[in-house]
């Protein structure tokens, strides 16, 4: 796959199309596709293939696969007993809303400038949880955060932490599940308590990406400071960046570290 973003989006609509004679597709500007209708970011995609290079076309394809699936179980009705089970929580950032409409995606407020979004989990895919699918439900997005965060808990009952020790004295626990989920772990309930005797106290939490958990000990400053400028470094890089502002778990709860 090209390197260039412009000539990336131009191969990335002629295998859709290629995929798809039948769909109504078209660039809309840098990295923003048009299709039937609706806008997607390409962004993501392109990170994806920069870090599997050797694979662009096949990561392509199965991207482009996934979408059209996704669009053909998202205009079905899913009755609420088959979807409660399902239902995953997702961190996102609030910049989401520039490219979607915040009146149509169920969410809630979170910290660190995002917010929290579900999805229903399928064997290849996931679907997103409209405010309409709510509303044909007639529940709440309450009800679909307490869910969420079961079903969350319930994901990987054998759940492995991987647990570094700096030459400075600093602590990190990571999670690596690589099942789209593990920046999300930052909602488990029982995570201070399963971290903190680990990491000497309240921790931070990096979640730069969708796919990266790093757990780390509030000292000392300096090892703070290098997996801060890490996390930097990953926001900007990987696909489905979050954010690069770390989040602080105690006792109490999460909280964040943005400037208010």
């Amino acid at each position: 796959m090209p390197r260039e973003p412009e000539a990336f989006s131009e191969q990335v609509l002629r295998i859709l199309k290629r995929l798809n004679p039948d769909g109504q597709a078209d660039l809309a500007g840098p990295m923003d596709l048009l299709y039937n209708g609706r806008h997607l970011s390409l962004t993501n995609l392109y990170r994806m293939v920069c870090c599997d290079p050797e694979r662009g076309v096949d990561i392509v394809d199965e991207f482009l696969d996934r979408m059209a699936e996704g669009d053909t179980i998202g205009s079905l009705s899913m009755p609420l007993e088959l979807a409660r089970p399902r239902i995953m929580p997702r961190i996102q950032p609030e910049s989401i809303f520039d490219r979607l409409d915040r009146q149509q995606v169920a969410h809630i407020p979170f910290v660190n400038g995002t917010v929290i979004v579900f999805v229903i989990d399928m064997p290849r895919l996931t679907v997103s949880i409209t405010t309409e699918q709510v509303l044909r439900w007639g529940i709440t997005v309450e009800d679909l955060d307490l869910w969420s965060r079961e079903n969350l808990h319930g994901y990987t009952p054998d759940l492995k932490v991987q647990l570094i020790e700096a030459d400075d004295g600093g602590r990190a626990a990571v999670f690596s599940v690589q099942d789209g989920y593990d920046a999300a772990r930052l909602l488990l309930g029982s995570l201070y308590e399963r971290l903190a005797p680990e990491l000497h106290g309240d921790f931070f939490v990096a979640t730069p990406a969708r796919d990266l958990f790093v757990a780390l000990s509030a000292s000392p400053d300096t090892f703070v400071d290098r997996l801060r400028k890490r996390a930097t470094r990953d926001f900007r890089r990987l696909p489905y960046p979050i954010t690069n502002d770390l989040f602080v778990v105690t006792r109490d709860g999460v909280a964040g570290t943005q400037a208010a």
